[in-house]
């Protein structure tokens, strides 16, 4: 199959494009301007330079790649996020996710669609999310708002084009905020990511070799459609994992600091992402794409990345 990867040069298209070539399928890899395209040629990739905010130049090289099915991983996130600024840090994202996407449809030319959503956008509430619980319309963190907009926008342009929406969980693995080199884990063995307000917010995670296998499994069935959970089968408080995470690194034990303390430092948003979030249930995705992750709890996964291997204490 001729599979377009947009955004191939991202944490999950550097895991993607390799396995799609590596299963057979004949991959272009979409990269902006001036992007790094050494990775994509050795994955034995093709490559497609366009801005996706460049409609008719995205429609050139995307028609000139004649794709059976594309995939929408587009994204423009910092590698350090300020919460306090989360709408400007996901300015360029968020058009991504909008007018990059509406571009990337229309040059699909009824291509098969699958698009990268959220699973931790979702209303907070008791017990892991389905797909069919409403997203977070009520009480949304003023710098979340824009964020949760351009991904409704996005799952509505897919779900019209008979599209796929994976949504994801918290994203780990190489080249993510939690990789060994990554933000979030930078500030952990700082000893500067504190419990806020009891740390009772709940994440799901994904791997990002669960993503690329997730697609891949969803190429082979083109009759799937609508949205799926992508995420890891044992949701979990940040009191349980930010500890657990800090042991595996030899980091300070996670201080604990009030929500109101905290509020100051991160704003809003910063405290509902620590104490608010909903963790997501992923047993659709299981049955319908015959998808299992390849670590079942973040636990066991930052244990063999960023431990050596060795498991995580219970």
């Amino acid at each position: 199959m001729r599979v377009l990867v947009a955004g191939a040069t991202g944490v999950i298209g550097g895991r993607l494009v390799p396995l799609l070539t590596a299963v057979g399928h004949e991959v272009t890899g979409l990269v902006r301007p001036g992007g790094d395209t050494a990775a994509l040629t050795a994955a034995g990739a093709r490559v497609a330079v366009a801005d996706a905010l460049d409609r008719d130049g995205l429609r050139a090289a995307v028609r000139q790649a004649a794709p059976d099915a594309v995939v929408n991983m587009l994204t423009a996130i910092p590698a350090e996020i300020d919460p306090k600024r989360l709408a400007r840090d996901f300015a360029a994202t968020n058009r991504l996710r909008t007018e990059g996407t509406a571009n990337l449809i229309d040059a699909a030319d009824g291509a098969r669609i699958i698009g990268q959503g959220l699973a931790y956008a979702y209303q907070p509430g008791e017990g892991p999310a389905d797909e069919d619980a409403p997203l977070w319309r009520t009480g949304t963190p003023r710098q979340f708002a824009p964020v949760l907009d351009a991904l409704v926008e996005l799952e509505r342009l897919t779900l019209r084009a008979d599209g796929l929406v994976l949504r994801l969980g918290h994203l780990y693995g190489p080249g993510s905020a939690y990789a060994a080199d990554g933000s979030f884990v930078r500030g952990v063995r700082a000893g500067k990511v504190p419990l806020v307000g009891g740390g009772h917010a709940v994440f799901s995670f994904t791997h990002a070799d669960d993503v690329a296998a997730a697609v891949a499994a969803a190429l082979d069935k083109p009759d799937v459609t609508g949205v799926l959970n992508v995420v890891d089968d044992h949701p979990a408080p940040m009191s349980e994992w930010l500890p657990r995470l800090a042991g595996i690194l030899g980091a300070p034990a996670p201080k604990r600091a009030p929500a109101a303390l905290a509020r100051m430092a991160v704003g809003g948003w910063g405290v509902a992402f620590t104490t608010r979030l909903r963790g997501a249930d992923n047993s659709r995705a299981r049955l319908r794409l015959d998808w299992r992750p390849r670590y079942a709890s973040v636990t066991e996964g930052f244990a063999a990345e960023l431990g050596g291997g060795i498991a995580a204490a219970a």
